[in-house]
């Protein structure tokens, strides 16, 4: 693509964050895969613009869609009900790895003053990873997706807020996880979806429609869409992005260096949008309290940015991760920025 071409369209990407909700039939034989090729600066930076837009565009219901570089269009696609792998919460505080690593709890979290709309998640610097395994923990139960390649990311809310999901269940507050996560139910795909908690509701039945965790948490998932397994080696090539409307749709999009995949669902199953705050990213086990396991000289970079009608720096506070999940990386400092997108940044390594 020659120069001034690309100029006018990584102007045209800027812009599409701010277009109205756009839709298209599905098309058959749609990309499943990331391109893999060598581009120049001016193209990168166009299809940077373009990860950013897709980002913003709301798909127009709740369900499953695609969408590939350079069109801003969602494209629906199949979803998928799969059968929900638990991700708990942080029950087992210092389950006998090292005190730093993440995860399990042992986690930053970006806490804002104003309801958070939308939070994305990204790697801005990934070196010296070669290899990822997800393995079981003791006290966990040993579970989870585990073996090379076995990771999940998750943006999540805090547990510690309640709303009218919990019918007033003395005790109840709701919990919310955007996730991607390789071989959720099929061998070399991933899903893209959110896990719904309602975390002490308590032992009587759970409402329809979740499952109980046997400990007064009930828990489903939704509609999940299929995306491509990545490995862990190309962390700094993929973005996670959840965003809440109240009085419409919940949505998380898994976007994989030009193609950009999503699930949405009605905010009413939680209520999220009247309450989130809270946020916590990482690349941790996948499901089942499991952890992923870098090579050693593995050095992450975590970034979670957010929308929340505000220019103010968030907090990034220490040892308040809402999920059960680890990886075996010793964190770093957090520094905070403000802007049109606050963020907390920070870095984790063995």
């Amino acid at each position: 693509m020659r120069a001034k071409t690309k100029i006018v369209l990584l102007a045209g990407l800027i812009g599409a964050a701010f277009l109205p909700v756009v839709y298209a039939a599905p098309t058959a034989g749609a990309s499943m895969q990331a391109a893999t090729q060598s581009v120049g600066p001016l193209e990168e930076q166009a299809r940077a613009s373009w990860r950013d837009a897709m980002a913003h565009i709301a798909t127009p219901s709740d369900g499953c869609f695609q969408a590939t570089y350079p069109s801003v269009i969602w494209h629906q696609t199949a979803c998928h009900e799969v059968v929900p792998r638990v991700a708990p919460v942080p029950r087992f505080r210092g389950f006998g790895g090292a005190a730093e690593t993440a995860g399990n709890g042992n986690d930053y979290t970006l806490q804002s003053t104003s309801l958070i709309t939308q939070a994305v998640g990204t790697f801005p610097t990934v070196t010296g990873v070669t290899s990822e395994t997800g393995v079981g923990v003791a006290a966990y139960g040993g579970g989870g997706i585990l073996g090379a390649n076995e990771y999940s990311l998750q943006i999540n809310s805090s547990f510690d807020d309640t709303t009218s999901a919990c019918k007033g269940h003395s005790g109840c507050t709701v919990w919310q996880q955007f996730v991607y996560a390789p071989d959720y139910e099929v061998q070399g795909s991933a899903a893209v979806f959110m896990q719904y908690w309602l975390i002490g509701y308590g032992s009587s039945r759970c409402p329809s429609g979740f499952g109980s965790d046997g400990s007064g948490d009930c828990y489903k998932n939704s509609a999940a869409t299929t995306a491509p397994d990545v490995p862990a080696t190309q962390l700094g090539n993929v973005k996670l992005t959840g965003s809440v409307t109240a009085g419409g749709n919940d949505t998380v999009v898994f976007t994989n260096g030009t193609t950009a995949y999503s699930s949405s669902g009605k905010d009413s199953v939680l209520y999220l949008a009247t309450v989130w705050k809270v946020g916590e990213f990482n690349v941790v086990g996948n499901a089942g309290g499991s952890e992923a396991q870098f090579n050693s000289g593995s050095s992450i970079t975590v970034k979670l940015a957010v929308s929340n009608g505000s220019t103010t720096a968030p907090s990034c506070v220490a040892n308040s991760g809402s999920t059960g999940e680890s990886n075996n990386l010793n964190l770093g400092t957090c520094s905070t920025a403000g802007g049109s997108t606050p963020y907390i940044q920070f870095t984790e390594s063995n």
